[in-house]
């Protein structure tokens, strides 16, 4: 039976890329995610879709369903000084503010003397994945998951309540 929309799937994965394990939550939580949200990358999901809880499977991502190809033109070159009191190293990952507000994550590719050449492709971009994949659970999302789009499993609980009910959501 294929897994439906608005479902929420709980997975045990290990992703490789090539022998070397790149991520993993094997012997930990789950990845807990709603079906058909865009959640998770679309090679993966598509290639889930027909699995049911405790079946195993091996699935191969290729870049245009994963993070995209590698892009040689999502490079910027920036003044060394934008970097004060950061001590930079190749391949270190950053992380900024984009045009929008957003958090927009670069790599390091070059130092030079006066300047940092960032990238701003995806660290996995370009490459094909394999995901050796355990689907732990699969059950129907509840009226409130279905508005939020976020499994009870993420909802992140609200520590500050004092528990006398006054307006901050506790009972």
């Amino acid at each position: 039976m294929a897994i439906e929309a608005n479902q929420i799937v709980s997975i045990e994965y290990e992703l490789r890329d090539g022998d070397k394990v790149i991520d993993s939550n094997v012997g930990q939580d789950s990845l807990v995610f709603m079906f058909g949200k865009g959640q998770i990358i679309p090679g993966l999901e598509n290639g889930i879709v027909n699995m049911s809880i405790g079946e195993k499977a091996d699935i191969v991502v290729k870049p245009e369903d994963a993070y995209g190809e590698l892009n040689p033109d999502a490079k910027q070159e920036v003044p060394k000084d934008q970097f004060a009191g950061i001590d930079l190293e190749t391949g270190m990952t950053l992380f900024g503010q984009g045009e929008d507000g957003g958090t927009v994550q670069v790599t390091v590719a070059e130092i030079g003397e006066e300047t940092v050449i960032i990238d701003f492709n995806h660290a996995l971009a370009g490459k094909t994945l394999k995901f050796a994949v355990t689907i732990n659970n699969i059950r129907d999302a509840s009226e409130e998951e279905k508005i939020s789009g976020i499994p009870a499993e993420n909802q992140k609980e609200n520590d500050s309540c004092d528990g006398s009910g006054g307006g901050c959501g506790c009972s």
